[in-house]
């Protein structure tokens, strides 16, 4: 499970809290904080002395942690007892700490465990070890986690919260999807994924042009299996937020699946999907397609499902240049709704720093009725077994954006339906499934059903019972190809589709599970 929601779970409340806050962020944004305090003023009664900190220190104490056996964590006994204490906590009237930085509440069922936050200025790191001033209602309160606050304090744009889950907001200002340290285990066997977590934040606010803000975090990774040390230099930029990520694993145990550079995000529906649903909104998701970038430069596109049972896809990519879950329908009129704003959550670039080697995407999803249950993760597998006692280091970007990073001269695929074989209005063609996908793109612009334009697709002759390729009337740059596949029997649980002209393929290669 991903992002479980069983309150009996230790992890799996950790997860939850990162959307039951998120929630509360999205009514109580409004709540400004306090402009933040000088460290110099609460020095003396909310900070411990100044110890010398650099990220080799870090990754030394991460190196000794791993040598020694994994302590579980106790929950805090100052924490909120209720939703409603944890929220007067984390949007009442309070200092901040520099950088704009506002702390989240342990709280006992969904964040019982406090973390250690640490102040950071010209090589030194002063511990925060007393809270009276930095939560609302006035309370001395263990911090769960963080938050950032915009310069002018109308929202938050940055949170770190729960089990190693942190997330940012694209130039839309709205949250969506989230990032992860590390992921263990990820859709291995029921029971079996590992949630290590950032057990320590060190903080250090480097400002920012025109009232951009930039911040260096490190953060201490703890788990059964591993420990880590990583740095997140964050920045907001026109495009969304960037994120320069290193870190370095260190090995208790084997871990059977390693996920690199891990995001987890929510499909419940969309208005392809054939589904028993009570919900009067056309789509609900955070993200609807998994984008890859190959190292020979083909774009992939694997539109996401909400399927019946878990399932795993793999997708080899050796020496990736980026792969991404995308948000790239942002048609307010698609989702019709006016509270969550689907049309504004962002999409998570990962671009690896460096040769990661050989090995592959992974998508892992499973069924879900609940738009507040994170049920598709994607993330980077090596072909390297992670052995005990090994050393592992991953640089990587992240990019918070509204834009689609896939986007270039190729046309994007901007919707798949399936339905009955055949033509709509007849009968329907026994053990047929019909697939209907549309491409649009500059690519595309000026040609016509003349112009040689074919769907290449990787099913036997046998399977397919019709294909056409053809311009969508009254739409710009707009193609569609329709397909009747003859799904009964059919070994291939997908297939693989994109739009050629010549020599040349006009389009990104969609990958689609096949419905049978």
């Amino acid at each position: 499970m991903i992002d479980p929601s069983n309150p009996s779970d230790a992890a799996a409340g950790a997860a939850v809290s990162r959307r039951g806050f998120a929630t509360m962020a999205l009514t109580l944004a409004g709540l400004a904080a306090l402009p933040a305090r000088l460290l110099a003023q609460g020095a003396a009664g909310n900070f411990g002395p100044a110890k010398p900190f650099s990220w080799d220190i870090l990754v030394a104490a991460a190196q000794a942690s791993a040598r020694r056996a994994y302590a579980a964590r106790t929950a805090s006994r100052r924490a909120a007892p209720t939703f409603d204490d944890a929220a007067r906590l984390t949007y009442g009237e309070a200092q901040s700490l520099p950088g704009h930085v506002r702390l989240f509440p342990t709280r006992l069922e969904t964040a019982p465990f406090a973390v250690g936050i640490n102040v950071v200025s010209a090589g030194q790191a002063r511990p925060l070890i007393n809270t009276q001033g930095l939560f609302g209602a006035a309370q001395n309160v263990d911090p769960a986690g963080f938050r950032v606050m915009h310069a002018d304090g109308h929202g938050d744009w940055l949170a770190f919260l729960g089990a190693s889950y942190f997330r940012a907001a694209g130039e839309k200002d709205q949250y969506g999807l989230s990032a992860r340290g590390i992921a263990v285990d990820t859709g291995t066997m029921p029971g079996a994924e590992e949630f290590p977590e950032f057990t320590a934040f060190w903080i250090e606010d480097l400002g920012g042009p025109e009232g951009r803000q930039r911040l260096v975090i490190h953060a201490l990774l703890e788990g059964p299996s591993l420990t880590g040390a990583y740095a997140f230099d964050t920045r907001q930029t026109e495009a969304g937020v960037v994120q320069e990520v290193k870190s370095a694993l260190f090995l208790r145990k084997d871990v059977a699946r390693l996920g690199i550079a891990p995001m987890t995000s929510m499909f419940c529906f969309d208005e392809a999907t054939k589904m028993d649903r009570r919900d009067w909104r056309p789509e609900v998701h955070d993200s609807d397609g998994l984008a890859i970038w190959m190292a020979d430069g083909e774009r992939i596109w694997r539109p996401l499902e909400n399927p019946p049972e878990p399932r795993t896809n793999t997708f080899r990519a050796n020496s990736l240049r980026g792969f991404a879950l995308v948000q790239r329908d942002q048609v307010f009129d698609h989702y019709q709704d006016d509270l969550a704003f689907y049309d504004r959550r962002p999409s998570l670039w990962v671009e690896p720093q460096g040769d990661w080697g050989a090995g592959a995407v992974v998508l892992y999803a499973f069924s879900t009725i609940s738009e507040n249950v994170d049920n598709v993760a994607a993330f980077w597998l090596s072909d390297r077994p992670a052995k005990a006692g090994q050393r592992q280091d991953f640089a990587y970007r992240l990019t918070w954006t509204n834009r689609d990073l896939a986007a270039n001269a190729n046309a994007r695929c901007i919707k798949v339906f399936a339905g009955p074989g055949g033509v709509p209005g007849g009968d329907p063609i026994p053990g047929a499934t019909r697939y209907v996908l549309d491409f649009q793109g500059d690519a595309l612009a000026g040609l016509t059903r003349s112009s040689g334009v074919t769907a290449e697709l990787d099913l036997p002759p046998e399977a397919v019972l019709h294909k056409a390729v053809g311009p969508v009337a009254g739409r710009d740059k707009q193609w569609r190809v329709t397909l009747d596949i003859k799904t009964q029997g059919l070994a291939a649980r997908e297939f693989r589709l994109f739009l050629k002209r010549g020599g040349g393929a006009l389009s990104e290669t969609v990958i689609k599970a096949i419905q049978p």
